[in-house]
């Protein structure tokens, strides 16, 4: 059910935007009908809130043992903040790259050798930054336990690089679940859906 709950939640607040007759360009190059964005979030507290939740219910329900929680930068920062206010644990964030000035930090916060460590990304599409944190995490001596994420485009790439990497990635919501309760509500046609769904199978 949660996963029907996130992806109405973030068709309500426009965090997801399907525009299947006009296509989105990503920073990638790559052209979508799907465009993404759940730093929206931060800006409603009570779906913060519940996503927060979730994230809780997911270590929970797979027994993720977890030392520390760590954020990507920079849009998993928030969500893991939070849910690191919520288990009461210690927080990091990885850098998208090392500071040119100071100590040159990647890392911010303390991280200590065989501590373990749950990953929160908002969006998975190839996984790039995520598995760039995940490497970042074990090269300074991490045990990343999992990657939580919001939502995730389900690209075989991206099933690929997370399996090669030996990292389980756990999302709140996913694209055929989305496109179903767009379906269902009347944000898209059957049609439209259809062509929605098309890319996603010939996607990366």
């Amino acid at each position: 059910m949660s996963k029907r709950e996130v992806a109405g939640m973030l068709l309500k607040i426009k965090a997801v935007i399907l525009r299947p007759d006009d296509y989105f360009t990503f920073a990638s190059g790559l052209k979508s009908p799907v465009y993404c964005d759940n730093r929206l979030l931060i800006s409603y507290p009570e779906e913060r809130k519940r996503i927060t939740q979730l994230f809780s219910r997911v270590l929970k329900k797979h027994q993720l043992s977890v030392d520390v929680i760590a954020g990507t930068a920079t849009a998993g920062i928030p969500f893991a903040a939070w849910l690191a206010e919520k288990e009461k644990k210690p927080m990091v964030y990885v850098r998208a790259a090392a500071k040119e000035h100071g100590t040159g930090k990647l890392i911010e916060g303390q991280l200590q050798q065989g501590q373990k460590v749950v990953v929160v990304e908002d969006l998975v599409s190839t996984g790039g930054s995520s598995l760039q944190t995940i490497k970042a995490i074990r090269d300074n001596g991490g045990i990343v336990v999992g990657c939580l994420c919001i939502f995730t485009y389900g690209f075989p790439a991206a099933e690929k690089a997370f399996k090669e990497a030996g990292c389980m990635l756990y999302p709140l919501s996913d694209f055929p679940t989305l496109v179903k309760v767009a379906k269902e509500t009347g944000y898209v046609t059957e049609e439209q859906a259809a062509t929605i769904k098309q890319w996603n199978k010939k996607s990366p």
